[in-house]
C-alpha cells in the first residue's frame, strides 16, 4: 500500500495508515471472505470469525472513534478517523459497518444519556467485547420514511401512519411494542440495539425517542439472520419486541423538539462514515482490476497496453481520488461540529452529498473493475465479484441514493445560502435537552 496521497500525511497519519491498513489485509480481509461463502445461521455462530474480528478490532480501539477524550474516546482527528475508516472497509464494507453500527448505541448513550447510562451501558462497551451493538431503525412499513420525516410538514407526515415500532410510558419505564425490518445490520448477533420508537398516540414517526435496548430483556426475539446479495459478512435479521420493558435511562434522546434534529445530526455522522466506507470499497475494487491488468495477458500483451483498459483505469482512479477529497472535507466539517465542539449544527447537505456521492462512485468502479476481470470476475474465487456485490448494496444501505438525494434537495432549497441551518436555534436545543429543561 504506497500510494501517494496528495494531502500529504504527518508521520503519525502515515503510521495509522499503515497499521489500519495491515490490520484490513491479515484480518479483516480473509475473515469477510470466508463469512461471505457460510450459509447465515453459521455466520452468527458463537465460533464465526465474525466475533474473532469484531474482538479484534476493539481490542485496537477503532469502537472508541466517534467518542470524544472526555467520554472514553481515543484523541483522533476527522482526517485520522477518516483513515481509519477507509482502511477497514478496504479489508470489508461488511466488517467496517458491523462496528459502525456497533458504536450508535453506547455513542449515543454516552453523549446524551445520563451518568447511570453511561454505567451501565457505555462502561462494559469501552472495557470489554461482550456488548455488540446494532441500530433500529427501518420497519417492515418505514423504511425511506425516517430520511423524510426530517423534512416533510406534519399533515405529509400523517399520511404515512404511525410507525411499527412504538414506545409508551408506564411509570418509571417505558414499554416497547412491534417490529424492525429484516436488514438491521448485526441484529442476530448484537446482544443490544440504538432503537428508535414512535411515541404511543403520536401521529407521525417524528414524534419518537431513541433509546437503548438489552437484547436479552424479556420479550425480545430476533428473527433468523437473511441471505442478502452482498455484505453478508456483516448478519441482517429481524428484531420484535412484545411488551418489552426499559428503564427510563436507557431513554437517552427522550422525545421532545431536539429528537428530529438528534436524528438529523446522527444522519450526518453516519452519512460521512459511509462516505469513508465507500471510498475504501471503491479502492479496493480499483486495485484488484489495476493488480489484475497488469498481469492477465490478452492479444499477446498485458491488458494494461490496451488502450481502452488504459482508459477505464484512468477513470477509475479519477472516482476514488475526488470521492475521498470530499469525503474527508465533510467528515472534518461534521466531526468539528459533533465530536469536537459538540454544537451539533453540521450541515446536512454536505453530508448527505458525501455519502451519495461516494456510494456512486463505489459501485461504478466496482462494476468497471468485474468488466475488467471478465468472465473469471464472475467466478466466487475472485473477490472483485464480492465488492461488486457489496457495492449494489450500499446503493441501498444506510438510505437509498435516491430519497438521501431527495432529502438533501430540501436542505439545498431551504439553505443553500447559509452557512448551516439556523444554528443558533439548534445548539440551543441542544444545551436545553442536556440541562434537562426538555426532558
Amino acid at each position: 500500500m504506497n500510494f501517494l496521497d496528495l494531502e500529504e500525511l504527518t508521520e503519525d497519519e502515515k503510521l495509522l495508515k499503515e497499521e489500519v491498513h495491515r490490520f484490513a489485509e491479515e484480518v479483516i480481509r480473509p475473515a469477510s471472505i470466508e463469512l461471505d461463502k457460510m450459509p447465515a445461521k453459521e455466520r452468527v455462530k458463537p465460533d464465526s470469525p465474525f466475533f474473532k474480528v469484531m474482538k479484534e478490532m476493539k481490542k485496537l480501539g477503532y469502537h472508541r472513534t466517534h467518542l470524544p477524550p472526555q467520554k472514553g474516546g481515543i484523541p483522533m482527528t476527522p482526517r485520522q478517523r477518516c483513515i481509519v475508516f477507509e482502511e477497514l472497509a478496504w479489508g470489508s464494507l461488511g466488517l467496517a459497518t458491523a462496528l459502525g453500527v456497533d458504536m450508535i448505541p453506547f455513542t449515543v448513550a454516552a453523549l446524551f444519556g445520563d451518568e447511570r447510562a453511561y454505567q451501565d451501558l457505555v462502561v462494559p462497551w469501552l472495557e470489554g467485547d461482550d456488548f455488540i451493538g446494532c441500530w433500529g431503525v427501518t420497519e417492515p412499513e418505514h423504511g425511506s420514511d425516517y430520511l423524510i420525516m426530517l423534512r416533510e410538514d406534519e399533515s405529509a407526515l400523517e399520511k404515512m401512519g404511525r410507525g411499527n415500532v412504538v414506545a409508551e410510558r408506564d411509570g418509571d419505564e417505558w414499554v416497547i411494542r412491534g417490529q424492525k425490518s429484516g436488514w438491521v445490520s448485526s441484529a442476530p448477533v448484537a446482544t443490544h440495539c440504538g432503537l428508535h420508537a414512535q411515541v404511543k398516540g403520536a401521529k407521525t414517526l417524528a414524534h419518537g425517542l431513541f433509546c437503548v435496548v438489552p437484547l436479552n430483556l424479556d420479550g425480545v426475539t430476533k428473527g433468523e439472520p437473511q441471505e442478502m446479495l452482498g455484505m453478508r459478512d456483516d448478519p441482517q435479521g429481524e428484531l420484535f419486541f412484545d411488551n418489552v420493558r426499559v428503564p427510563e435511562h436507557y431513554v437517552v434522546v427522550a422525545p421532545g423538539p431536539f429528537y428530529g434534529i438528534f436524528c438529523d445530526q446522527l444522519l450526518c455522522l453516519t452519512s460521512v462514515a459511509m462516505g469513508a466506507f465507500a471510498v475504501g470499497l471503491a479502492r479496493a475494487a480499483f486495485e484488484e482490476a489495476l493488480k489484475y491488468a497488469r498481469e492477465r495477458i490478452q492479444g499477446g500483451v498485458p491488458l494494461v497496453k490496451h488502450k481502452n483498459i488504459k482508459l477505464k483505469l484512468y477513470e477509475m482512479f479519477e472516482k476514488v481520488e475526488t470521492a475521498r477529497a470530499y469525503v474527508r472535507k465533510a467528515m472534518e466539517h461534521v466531526h468539528k461540529r459533533t465530536i469536537d465542539s459538540q454544537t451539533w449544527d453540521a450541515s446536512p447537505r454536505h453530508a448527505r452529498a458525501a455519502q451519495i456521492y461516494a456510494k456512486k462512485v463505489a459501485f461504478e468502479v466496482a462494476h468497471d473493475a468485474l468488466q475488467v476481470f471478465g468472465a473469471y470476475g464472475l467466478h466466487r474465487d475472485y473477490i472483485v465479484q464480492k465488492l461488486f456485490r457489496d457495492a449494489r448494496c450500499m446503493l441501498i444501505e444506510d438510505g437509498t441514493v435516491e430519497v438521501l438525494s431527495l432529502e438533501a434537495s430540501e436542505d439545498i432549497i431551504e439553505n443553500y445560502e447559509k452557512d448551516y441551518y439556523d444554528a443558533r436555534h439548534i445548539t440551543r436545543l441542544f444545551h436545553d435537552y442536556l440541562s434537562g429543561e426538555e426532558r
